[in-house]
């Protein structure tokens, strides 16, 4: 039976048997309710989705239009996020919706900036301890966020969500244990978050900066080897060297727009 949204095919429910000449006038009457029930509810499972999609589209704006950091900073880190999802799979079961999840949530793991005065977030020299306490704060003003977006948009109940709610608000937790907000140690840390800490972290060494300058790819590596098992985990590390050609083809298609 195909599938309609708004006029627009975009599938069809499918019933197939083990025996022979089984969908007699009864069955198929039957079928046929059934089949227009799975369709109501593929239906309305797609216009949350579509929903949630133009959620994150609108929230990743705002992040945007707060952040110093660049729209081509979270098309980059995106992309390695799923290079090293993709990586992963084998290891830790992930299938495709999870990795694909992980690419669309990355851009939201500074979300809770939006929650900073700009006098700190858009400070040019260094933060004090006090500055630096508050812009901790970042990653449970960014889950307090995205909590409420999605009760607003009545989004609550889809699992995959916790996805996106880690990545926002432990993508500073380390391995040894001294990242905040919680202080989670190794396993305890969700893999997605782990996963968005190597990908924003080796952006922003291979990234130009008005404090630094570019790293290139060999001392990004260099660096990302030193910080892993204490700071990052190793196997996200390594999924993400074993990637280099992606890498820079990902880096010279989404590069910085050149200052005026």
């Amino acid at each position: 039976m195909p599938m309609y949204y708004n006029g627009d095919f975009f599938g069809f429910v499918f019933f197939n048997s083990y025996r022979k000449n089984v969908f007699d006038e009864e069955v198929l009457h039957l079928l046929d309710m059934f089949a227009h029930l799975i369709s109501l509810l593929v239906m309305g499972e797609l216009a949350s989705l579509r929903t949630l999609i133009s959620a994150v589209r609108a929230a990743r704006n705002f992040v945007h239009m707060r952040d110093t950091e660049t729209g081509a900073h979270l098309e980059r880190m995106a992309r390695y996020s799923r290079i090293v999802a993709k990586e992963l799979a084998p290891k830790y079961g992930f299938d495709d919706e999870y990795i694909e999840h992980v690419f669309l949530f990355a851009p939201l793991h500074d979300i809770g900036k939006i929650g900073i005065p700009d006098s700190i977030l858009l400070k040019a020299g260094l933060l004090d301890t006090g500055e630096r306490e508050v812009m901790k704060t970042h990653a449970p003003k960014g889950r307090q966020l995205i909590d409420s977006m999605l009760r607003d948009f009545g989004l609550e109940s889809f699992g995959y969500l916790n996805i996106l709610r880690n990545i926002a608000e432990h993508h500073h937790e380390t391995m040894d244990g001294a990242g905040y907000p919680h202080g989670l140690r190794g396993d305890d840390i969700a893999i997605e978050s782990r996963i968005v800490a190597v990908a924003d972290i080796f952006d922003a060494l291979t990234s130009k900066r008005p404090y630094k300058g570019a790293w290139s790819t060999d001392d990004a590596f260099l660096q990302l080897r030193k910080l892993a098992g204490s700071k990052l985990d190793p196997d996200c590390v390594e999924a993400l060297i074993k990637n280099r050609a992606q890498l820079e083809e990902i880096k010279d298609r989404f590069q910085d727009a050149p200052s005026s």
